[in-house]
């Protein structure tokens, strides 16, 4: 149970980072975000979804289970944030009652919070299907947990929540981890048990990068040097797993 923990407290350690910049902001924060995005999506296809399909050949309705798991945990963190968007409210109403939408900036730092914990239980159970997983699962989970604390302390301070509280969710959501790490750890599951995890977990990851990191990284900077830190980020990614697999 020590690696999951240890690895759990460096991505408290790079949540909190993350918090930190966002107090202090610096224009190359895109290029962060697209190295981040980058790695993601590499974990999700040259690790997760291969070490899912060769830990389960199971079928419904002759669709692979690992698939329709896959998509469910894309399809998972998609509807918690449509869900979330559900309350948002024009510009111009956000201006005026800035004061009323408190309550949304603690709910989308909460959702931050939880997601992290997903992660820490991808990583304790990832360290059940092997070291080589494991190390991925470990890599992307720190690189995108920067861009979880930076936007944990964004969101509930944009919404007029004072820094305390800001900075107590950021305290959270950088715990978070290690939680779940323990949990994931305490778990034994089967081999195709933990595959069909891993394929759940690929899709959530999938929605972040593809949904939240890079267009957040294109969105105020939509330049080649963006775009190359995420292919950067991609071809990292294939090394490891060429390097520990």
């Amino acid at each position: 149970m020590i690696g999951p923990i240890l690895l759990a407290l460096a991505s408290a350690a790079t949540t909190a980072i993350g918090g930190l910049v966002a107090m202090r902001v610096t224009d190359r924060r895109h290029l962060v975000l697209g190295a981040v995005g980058g790695v993601v999506l590499g974990v999700v296809a040259f690790d997760l979804l291969p070490e899912a399909f060769a830990g389960s050949s199971a079928t419904v309705v002759g669709i692979p289970t690992v698939m329709v798991l896959f998509v469910a945990g894309f399809l998972t963190i998609h509807v918690i944030e449509k869900a979330l968007e559900s309350y948002r409210t024009s510009g111009a109403h956000y201006t005026a009652h800035r004061h009323d939408l408190r309550p949304l900036g603690l709910l989308a730092g909460g959702a931050l919070v939880v997601h992290s914990f997903l992660d820490g239980l991808g990583i304790g159970v990832s360290f059940a299907a092997g070291a080589a997983t494991a190390t991925t699962v470990a890599i992307a989970v720190l690189a995108h947990d920067f861009a979880d604390g930076f936007n944990t302390f964004t969101l509930t301070a944009m919404y007029g929540n004072a820094r305390r509280r800001a900075v107590l969710l950021l305290t959270a959501d950088a715990l978070a981890p290690v939680a779940g790490a323990i949990v994931g750890s305490a778990i034994h599951l089967s081999e195709s048990a933990i595959a069909l995890y891993l394929a759940y977990f690929a899709g959530f990851l999938l929605h972040i990068a593809t949904a939240k990191i890079i267009p957040e990284a294109h969105a105020d900077h939509p330049a080649w040097g963006t775009l190359a830190a995420t292919i950067l980020g991609v071809l990292f990614i294939a090394v490891v797993v060429a390097a520990v697999g």
